[in-house]
């Protein structure tokens, strides 16, 4: 009998340890425990995927010395609030040499190939949209002093965030941690990404048959290079301004604040002439997501919050403009939410299903508005757009899935079709400039109401791993309200 291993599980994973720890992953039966295939490119290490108490988990073995180096990375990315994969525990046998690292599957993510072979045909805008994800993400850890080593599409999960896309590293068994990365080593970790995605894409359109050449990849995959250098000198740029250019000073904070950055600013007068530095310090990328949850406690990805900030705010100006009187922001807030938000999710909530991001399909909805609304030439209401969401059968590209089952969204045994072939999504909707004034803002039609202090539902907002930095939501709360005051 093998000796027991060292385990460390963190809490909800505590069940875990009923698993056979002694012995090596291969020899786990899968006669008794809850094992399921998930698509997943190739790895250097076994990798298993196991339901525990409706968790889908992810376990890999490897060494003893990188399993805990992953491990320790993946914590320390995770205290920090970075897009990543929450690690659950490991398992140290050194009497193998070898370790089982325990993580949680992220919900609602895809890896690359799925997402990308989900959409409709020409994918140069979601491709864009991937490539800007990638370049957010490796800023972000370089910013935190993060070395990835191994960056690379294969790497990645990628979830839908409202009309973007949002990265999270799953694989950080190169990974090491600095107090700060010299131009050096961020220069060499960019290198490897471009190299690593032209190879991801170029793979990719073979095996889709798209027409693309090796120079095309090479190019896209370059472009992650230029957003990269974009958005690192964009955070890092120090300005020297004239003291009285206050609109300078606004329009490079809105800047970064359009990026999703919230901004400390330092000035300094050391500058000649009288003029001074403009420092500004930014903090990690949840700037619309603290703005739609202070003004309505709505928990919601960035790319998310964007979207139902800019539904509010619409719907605040129709307000004003169809009443002839201005309203406070706390009213419009509250209306907004008893007579569109949550009458929406009512309506959409059945045909979504328990299994999918219950706000991203909100924010599929008014992608459809936009869409139709361009179409038609003239804002064509939400009511409409609902129906149309609901009559294409609430489309998305996670979509498929036994209703109640964590991993159907994973899983193709059982399924009597190819779980890539799926119907695309409408055409990527342009947005719309509204028209002067405003249509009627039509409200959703009936339907049962949801208020998110009744405690039940289903998460349809956040991962985990936001909640633990306190930025995101996954409680079972239907709306994605966070808590009301007592």
């Amino acid at each position: 009998m093998s000796a027991f291993p060292r385990l460390r599980l963190r809490d909800p994973a505590i069940d875990l340890v009923e698993l056979p720890w002694e012995l090596p992953l291969e020899e786990w039966s899968a006669e008794r425990l809850s094992f399921r295939y998930v698509p997943v490119g190739p790895s250097r290490h076994l990798v298993r995927f196991l339901v525990s108490s409706g968790i889908l988990y992810a376990l890999k073995e490897l060494p003893l010395g990188v399993a805990r180096q992953e491990y320790e990375v993946l914590l320390h990315l995770e205290n920090l609030g970075l897009p990543t994969v929450e690690a659950a525990g490991v398992a140290e046998a050194p009497a193998r040499d070898s370790a089982i690292l325990v993580t949680k599957f992220l919900p609602h993510s895809l890896q690359y190939r799925r997402l990308m072979m989900r959409l409709p045909p020409g994918p140069a805008s979601y491709r864009s949209r991937l490539l800007d994800a990638m370049a957010f993400l490796l800023v972000d850890l370089h910013r935190a002093g993060v070395f990835w080593g191994d960056c690379s599409l294969a790497n990645t999960l990628f979830r839908r965030d409202g009309d973007r896309i949002q990265a999270y590293l799953v694989d950080a068994e190169t990974s090491e941690v600095f107090p700060s990365l010299s131009d050096g080593q961020r220069a060499y970790d960019l290198e490897i990404l471009v190299e690593n995605v032209a190879f991801g894409f170029a793979d990719l359109a073979a095996m889709q048959g798209w027409d693309e050449s090796a120079d095309d990849a090479i190019g896209a995959a370059e472009r992650v290079r230029d957003r990269y250098d974009q958005i690192w000198s964009i955070i890092h740029d120090e300005p020297v301004l004239h003291p009285d250019d206050r609109q300078a000073i606004r329009s490079r904070v809105r800047h970064l604040n359009e990026l999703g950055y919230s901004v400390d600013l330092d000035i300094d007068p050391d500058a000649d002439d009288g003029r001074v530095r403009l420092r500004m310090s930014v903090t990690t990328r949840r700037y619309h997501a603290r703005e739609l949850e202070r003004r309505t406690r709505v928990r919601a990805l960035e790319g998310q919050a964007g979207l139902l900030l800019n539904d509010l705010n619409e719907y605040g100006t129709w307000l004003e403009w169809s009443e002839s009187r201005a309203i406070p922001a706390d009213e419009v807030a509250e209306r907004w939410l008893r007579d569109v938000y949550r009458p929406t999710l009512a309506r959409i909530a059945a045909a979504v299903g328990p299994a999918r991001d219950l706000v991203q399909a909100y924010s599929d909805v008014l992608e459809q508005k936009w869409y139709l609304s361009e179409r038609e030439g003239r804002d064509i209401g939400l009511a409409t757009a609902i129906d149309s969401y609901l009559a294409l059968g609430a489309p998305a590209p996670e979509m498929l899935g036994r209703d109640g089952d964590p991993t159907a969204l994973l899983d193709p045994l059982e399924l009597e079709i190819d779980p890539l072939e799926l119907d695309p999504l409408e055409l990527d909707p342009p947005e719309l400039i509204p028209s002067w004034p405003p249509t009627p803002y039509e409200a959703p039609g009936a339907g049962p109401e949801i208020d998110s202090r009744d405690g039940g539902g289903r998460d349809g907002v956040e991962g985990d791993g936001d909640r633990r930095a306190g930025d995101g939501a996954d409680d079972g709360n239907p709306s994605g309200m966070a808590p009301s005051s007592p």
